[in-house]
């Protein structure tokens, strides 16, 4: 037999056992079987919607700002004369800061106390003018009298002419007394008026001396020796300021409070700030707030105050706030690692009672460190998937396994169930 035969025959044999192998030894697998189902379930990490006393932290970002801080104008137009302070001078309240030269508003109150002078000397004349009518008419007056008497007790002693000759002086004289008493009063409210503008012009004067409104620090000088500088109650033009002051022995700072807890902000809540330029933490508390949602934002703005003695912190500086409000007692939370968020709304993985997963809408609430509120859409005890919920989809047929979570953020596992 040659070499050739030989081999066709080894090949043929070859065949021939790999064929009665899996004609006869072979069983049909299960991937052979046309009725099999895959049995195989994947198991989800899950966890139970319970009621927890849930404390809401909030970390907001901001930066100090002045207690008060503005611009000092001038009352009156003038020259600054002199000019005290620089950008960095600290001032106290009342202290001068600059002094204006006004040559036309002296030469004004000048004129008004020469009014306010003139007319007190005209007091005297109409007080003496008044006197000297009242004697005229008090002598026409009684000459009147005994004339009349005369004529009453015994008729035609007194000649009728006579007697209307003295009515008619008693009575010039009563109207004498009545224009005399005019020109007095007449007289003291011209002195009123002059003395009226004579302090109005006293006090334009007085503002020729601009001084601080308040303690202080001068953060910007705007004029210089010989500028000028207009009222700052002029409409008609845009007024230059002298310098601009800023309190900075307390400093506020504004938060803008989110919607969602703005109902829950309260005056003396705590508040921790870490000022990141000086690595510092620092406690405050809330001093005030608007009361009221920004349209744009949806914020509520909330003021902090921060005595600030020795100046080491400056408007300007960031910080970073944290705020805990008090904690809401039996509240149905479940952890934040469940919930797939959409602002106020949210959905998880529910697992039903046959294990298999649906798609559960909730209405979300307060939000935790790691739990969050859920107001509607489920219920104390349901069961939802935790953990890398990508890998699952609604209608799939999982094995739970719940993990207990003793700690916020700290999962356990507790056993499958």
């Amino acid at each position: 037999m040659t070499q050739k035969t030989k081999m066709i025959l080894g090949i043929i044999s070859a065949c021939a056992a790999v064929a009665g192998w899996r004609f006869f030894g072979h069983s049909p697998a299960k991937a052979d079987d046309p009725n099999h189902q895959e049995t195989t379930e994947r198991v989800a990490a899950v966890v139970r919607a319970e009621e927890h006393a849930l404390g809401v932290p909030l970390t907001l970002a901001g930066a100090f700002k002045p207690f008060q801080d503005v611009d000092v104008h001038a009352k009156v137009s003038g020259y600054i004369k002199t000019i005290f302070v620089d950008v960095g001078t600290h001032v106290k309240t009342g202290q001068t800061i600059a002094i204006l030269e006004v040559p036309e508003l002296a030469a004004e109150l000048s004129g008004a106390n020469a009014a306010v002078r003139g007319a007190q000397e005209e007091i005297p004349k109409a007080q003496g003018e008044l006197k000297r009518a009242k004697s005229s008419h008090s002598a026409a007056h009684a000459m009147y009298d005994r004339l009349n008497q005369a004529s009453e007790q015994k008729a035609g002693l007194v000649a009728q002419q006579e007697l209307d000759n003295a009515q008619a002086k008693d009575l010039e004289g009563e109207a004498q007394v009545a224009s005399a008493q005019a020109a007095l009063n007449s007289a003291q409210q011209a002195l009123e008026v002059s003395q009226a503008n004579q302090r109005r012009y006293s006090a334009l004067s007085d503002y020729t001396r601009i001084t601080a409104p308040f303690d202080g620090v001068v953060t910007s000088r705007y004029a210089d020796t010989g500028t000028l500088v207009a009222a700052g109650t002029s409409s008609g033009n845009m007024a230059l300021p002298v310098v601009r002051i800023a309190q900075i022995s307390v400093l506020r700072l504004v938060l803008p409070i989110p919607e969602s807890i703005a109902g829950t902000i309260r005056l003396g809540d705590p508040v921790k700030v870490h000022v990141q330029a000086l690595n510092q933490d620092s406690i405050g508390k809330v001093s005030r707030f608007a009361n009221s949602l920004n349209p744009q934002t949806r914020t509520m703005e909330t003021e902090i105050d921060f005595q600030n003695p020795n100046g080491k912190l400056l408007p300007g500086m960031y910080v970073q706030a944290s705020i805990t409000q008090a904690a809401k007692k039996e509240m149905l939370t479940v952890p934040l690692e469940a919930v797939q968020r959409s602002g106020s709304e949210g959905t998880v993985l529910y697992v039903n009672s046959q294990d298999v997963l649906e798609e559960r809408k909730i209405h979300l609430g307060l939000e935790g460190s790691s739990r969050i509120e859920v107001l509607s859409g489920l219920e104390a005890g349901d069961r939802v998937v935790i953990g890398s919920a990508t890998e699952f989809r609604a209608g799939m047929k999982v094995h739970p396994k719940e993990i207990d979570i003793t700690q916020p953020g700290q999962p356990g596992e507790s056993g499958a169930k």
